[in-house]
């Protein structure tokens, strides 16, 4: 099983995110689940969310505790939150920021900011984040979170985040090398 926790804050889209890439590795033959991590947050407060993947029935109903990938969507939270906090050995994190921070571990940044702008028109990363996900890891294929993208969203809306999703992909790809 492989188990991933996303960071962001409220109306980022954090919920969103890991919903779609349970989604996606349903699509790609996987059991999935996914769940958010609520209390009093509000708009701009930091928010969890958490998906589940794997190739047998997840009967597990907890919190990840201990990750093997960390979705950061706000770099603002590294000085507030522990990121890192349980990431299993040989973990990636995935991190939307312009800046080095190979110092926290196995980090893979990319500026989701800027492509969610440009491509989307607002600054929400979610969907720019699971491209990157899927450049940074080898575990759930592009087609797939495309799919799951697609579906959720329609019209202009639709193309918009699935321009950015493989903008973010082949990025990170390319920066994977």
């Amino acid at each position: 099983m492989k188990e991933i926790r996303f960071h962001g804050r409220g109306g980022q889209g954090a919920v969103t995110a890991a919903e779609l890439l349970a989604v996606a590795a349903f699509y790609d033959g996987y059991f999935s689940q996914a769940f958010p991590a609520f209390g009093v947050e509000r708009r701009g407060a930091p928010v969890l969310a958490f998906t589940r993947i794997s190739d047998k029935k997840i009967r597990l109903r907890s919190h990840i505790y201990n990750p093997d990938y960390v979705i950061v969507q706000d770099s603002s939270l590294i000085s507030s939150v522990n990121i890192a906090e349980g990431l299993k050995y040989g973990g990636v994190i995935v991190i939307n920021s312009t800046k080095d921070l190979r110092e926290l571990g196995n980090v893979r940044t990319i500026d989701a900011t800027k492509i969610s702008l440009d491509t989307i028109g607002r600054p929400i990363t979610n969907t720019t984040m699971l491209g990157a996900f899927a450049g940074a890891v080898d575990l759930i294929s592009i087609n797939s979170i495309k799919r799951a993208v697609g579906e959720r969203f329609v019209g202009e809306l639709r193309e918009k985040n699935i321009q950015a999703v493989e903008i973010a992909y082949n990025q990170m790809k390319e920066l994977n090398r």
